[in-house]
């Protein structure tokens, strides 16, 4: 059975070593750094959907 098809970030730096990898899952939706693939996240779809839309909407509080 072949593992999951990650995607990287189209913002990863152009040696493609610098990114956050995302993969659908049956549980969800894995995440890992690209510099540690053996570290994996797994999270549902619905959080994970909740922090990309904090992100675009910049309600995370971050100062910049």
């Amino acid at each position: 059975m072949p593992g999951p098809q990650w995607l990287k970030s189209s913002y990863s730096d152009s040696g493609g070593n610098n990114c956050v990898e995302v993969a659908p899952v049956r549980a969800g939706v894995a995440l890992r750094d690209s510099k540690r693939p053996a570290h994996v996240i797994v999270t549902g779809r619905a959080s994970f959907d909740a922090l990309v839309e904090s992100l675009r909407s910049d309600s995370l509080g971050t100062d910049r």
